[in-house]
């Protein structure tokens, strides 16, 4: 083990809010915020943060419903949004911060974004564009449609089953979905209760996501996904809009959805290049 292993592995809680410990790294002018998405904590950004903390204040957490088995009522998509912004306002009181997102980190992210412009100064989004935006769905061929209707429902399911039928059995579904979408987590961190984002979507728990704001590029965004996937999250007039933004780009690097997992050395030197600039 190197000693930036050594050091992620003894990660402690700056503090804690609402029951969800964030920690911070690192020092720097510039307070960058972390976002995880399905099926990962907050271990997906240690590439990442190890990369950046010399130059930047990084600040990350494993999403609330992603720690373990509820013991009440989900959080609504308001109550999410309230948390990241006392996490924000907690982490950088006088200054706005740069959001890093992937996946369901970049739908809650942008979400943020929309709501409270003021407290965002950059965005990076990682493989998740406009997708509840009526280009994007236009995009989609009906096969794809199809694609991703069949794994939304089935994570879904598989939370609803974990949650009030059997554990093992929601683990397992939702372990299988992890290999056949070629999920770089081990699978013994891969677990029902994360898949509680999708039980949002199309079961309405928590109030679902329909009041979800249409997201639109008006700060510096740097948007990197994953060329070698069925099918993308994001038009291409998302990828127009981010190149339309003074200070914003728009990267593919050949891999799949988990950018940087799969292209780590190239996604941290597209980080530490663009941030530095």
């Amino acid at each position: 083990m190197n000693p930036s292993e050594s050091k992620m592995s003894d990660l402690k809680p700056a503090f804690t809010l609402q029951g969800t410990d964030v920690f911070v790294e690192g020092q720097g002018a510039q307070t960058l915020v972390f976002i995880h998405g399905w099926p990962d904590t907050h271990r997906l950004w240690d590439g990442a943060v190890s990369a950046l903390q010399s130059q930047h204040r990084c600040v990350r957490f494993t999403l609330p419903g992603f720690e373990g088995p509820p013991s009440g009522p989900a959080r609504s998509l308001a109550d999410m949004t309230a948390l990241l912004l006392e996490i924000v306002d907690t982490a950088s009181p006088d200054q706005p911060v740069t959001l890093v997102l992937h996946d369901w980190g970049c739908i809650f992210g942008y979400e943020l974004a929309a709501r409270h412009p003021t407290r965002i100064a950059c965005l990076v989004g990682v493989d998740i564009g406009d997708y509840n935006g009526r280009a994007y769905l236009k995009s989609l061929t009906a096969v794809q449609k199809l694609m991703i209707l069949a794994y939304q429902l089935w994570l879904a399911k598989a939370w609803v089953i974990g949650r009030f039928v059997n554990a093992a059995l929601g683990n397992a579904m939702t372990r299988w979905m992890a290999r056949v979408m070629r999920c770089t987590t081990p699978a013994e961190h891969v677990h029902w209760f994360m898949n509680v984002p999708y039980a949002m979507a199309w079961f309405g728990v928590g109030g679902g996501l329909r009041s979800a704001a249409r997201f639109k590029v008006r700060c510096p965004l740097l948007y990197i996904y994953g060329e070698r996937k069925p099918f993308m999250f994001h038009s291409l007039q998302w990828l127009a809009q981010c190149s339309a933004v003074s200070g914003s780009k728009a990267v593919g690097l050949p891999c799949g959805h988990w950018v940087m997992v799969e292209q780590a050395e190239a996604f941290e030197a597209l980080l530490v290049e663009w941030l530095g600039s």
